[in-house]
């Protein structure tokens, strides 16, 4: 498993704050099933409809992002979590576009969760990673094909620097039809207890492997040091 750490000053911003890390080896990324998009379709148009009498804002996940955001000093209206920013989306009536069966899960999860989540090409990071604020000069280019300046933001990040957090992800560490093993980082929710966070990422990484192949390992960080594998 991959050494992770989350930055201890973190702890007296976000108290509860929590992770989920799923490493995957072996996996076989391709042109997602049709079960998998006849999922993502249906999910996306009963979301249209849920949205249709009800702002994005309200929406429990999103909600519990947005209040994380403003604890860390990070304007939501500006920086918009990844789950958030796939929402509204939805709200206007876009379908979002199929990409391969790897990104198309991470969709789906994070839709289905409610919460920020990455993936990445694991061969593209080193065995060191550090969830923290960003600093001042660091900066990557995103999946976006933009700059993102993340001074202030929260960041995932290797010694190489940074590479991803729950607003965008970097263009160094995607995950391609090519990649055999991967990364997933799962933003949970704070007020989500340990056990709840175990199964949704025991859940998470069953369904992926079943579509992927290969083996999975597991593990979820607390900011107060407390962690959990199997």
């Amino acid at each position: 498993m991959i050494h992770t750490n989350i930055d201890p000053s973190l702890q007296s911003i976000v108290p509860n704050f929590k992770i989920g890390i799923i490493q995957y080896h072996h996996i076989e990324i391709q042109e997602s099933p049709q079960m998998l998009k006849g999922r993502l379709r249906f999910f996306q148009e009963t979301i249209q409809v849920e949205l249709a009498t009800k702002p994005v804002t309200e929406v429990a996940g999103i909600a519990e992002w947005r209040r994380t955001f403003k604890s860390l000093h990070i304007d939501p209206n500006r920086y918009r979590p990844s789950n958030e920013a796939l929402l509204r989306r939805i709200k206007k009536g876009s379908t979002l576009p199929f990409i391969h069966s790897a990104v198309d899960l991470n969709t789906f999860f994070s839709l289905q969760y409610e919460i920020p989540i990455g993936i990445y090409d694991l061969t593209t990071i080193d065995t060191n990673l550090s969830i923290r604020l960003g600093q001042s000069g660091e900066a990557y280019l995103g999946i976006n094909g933009r700059e993102n300046q993340l001074k202030g933001k929260l960041i995932s990040a290797d010694t190489i620097g940074p590479f991803g957090g729950p607003v965008v992800d970097s263009d160094r560490t995607k995950v391609t039809e090519h990649t055999t093993d991967a990364l997933h980082i799962f933003y949970l929710r704070p007020s989500m207890d340990m056990a709840e966070a175990q199964q949704l990422i025991q859940a998470a990484a069953k369904m992926f492997t079943h579509i992927h192949g290969g083996e999975s390992s597991h593990l979820i960080h607390h900011v107060d040091g407390t962690k959990k594998s199997w």
